[in-house]
């Protein structure tokens, strides 16, 4: 019996700190979405109260005084062709380290490892001045292939784990059966690393979409700008439309947030199994 109600001790004190871990995660989020049905007056005088009115006068402001469509598109755009990128390049990185073993493969693992220890943002000005040099400044191809610079590292470290688990007989069997290699890899091996792509997809996608650094830097055209620049629009120097900001940071967040709860099934299968293996 003591051992029993040990046990229900210590999953209700799990289940206790997974509730207060999820509260502590989602209430910026519902902070956010209240804050965008405010006034400035109702956020400063009431910032924890709900808002007088649900009407959504801040997401119309979005929409009528900015060019929030086209902001979008252009993080749609930049976001999808960076993910694209990566996955094609880190996927061909990762299959030929994981599963054609060579002499300097832990040498050529190590290099793209060691893109995950130095941040991108550290070689801002010669970044840019090489940019400069080839003509990619305000332009979406220089701001893609940073954002592919960025997250091929990661990319390679999580597919190269996720293939090397995979069994060396789906391989042979499919040799036997006069499958070539390209074959092999697109028919057999993909499939099965389906659950690693889409963390790979996620984990990048995630800091591309929400990031503000890069485009602020490499981006000055107003009609190239991303939602995070484009939003800026609403700081003032005297004085920050507080409400309609947070309007716009909520509808920033559906896409990404959309995608995640699509892909949330593969993205909880590929971190199962890698547990597993």
């Amino acid at each position: 019996m003591t051992g029993g109600m040990n046990e229900r001790l210590k999953v209700a004190g799990i289940q206790v700190l997974l509730v207060l871990n999820a509260f502590i995660m989602i209430y910026p989020l519902i902070v956010m979405v209240l804050f965008s049905f405010k006034t400035n007056a109702e956020i400063f005088s009431s910032p924890f109260g709900l808002p007088e009115s649900f009407a959504p006068e801040n997401a119309m402001r979005i929409w009528n005084e900015t060019s929030f469509v086209r902001y979008l598109v252009n993080s749609v755009v930049v976001t999808a062709s960076a993910i694209v990128v990566i996955l094609v390049f880190g996927t061909m990185a990762a299959y030929a380290i994981a599963r054609y073993p060579f002499r300097l493969s832990s040498a050529v693992f190590l290099f793209f490892l060691s893109g995950l220890m130095v941040p991108l943002k550290l070689a801002i000005i010669p970044l840019f001045i090489q940019l400069d040099t080839l003509g990619l400044i305000d332009t979406r191809t220089g701001l893609v292939l940073v954002y592919v610079a960025m997250g091929l590292p990661s990319a390679v470290f999580i597919l190269t784990g996720f293939l090397r688990t995979l069994p060396g007989e789906l391989e042979e069997s499919a040799r036997i059966e006069g499958a070539n290699e390209a074959r092999i890899m697109l028919s057999i091996m993909l499939p099965l690393a389906r659950p690693a792509l889409v963390i790979a997809a996620i984990q990048n996608a995630v800091p591309i979409w929400n990031d503000f650094f890069f485009p602020l830097v490499l981006i000055t055209n107003e009609r190239l700008k991303t939602l995070p620049q484009g939003l800026t629009v609403f700081m003032g120097e005297y004085n920050t439309d507080w409400g309609v900001l947070f309007a716009g940071l909520t509808l920033a967040a559906l896409p990404i947030t959309l995608v995640y709860i699509a892909l949330s099934r593969q993205f909880i299968a590929g971190l199962t199994q890698g547990a597993i293996k």
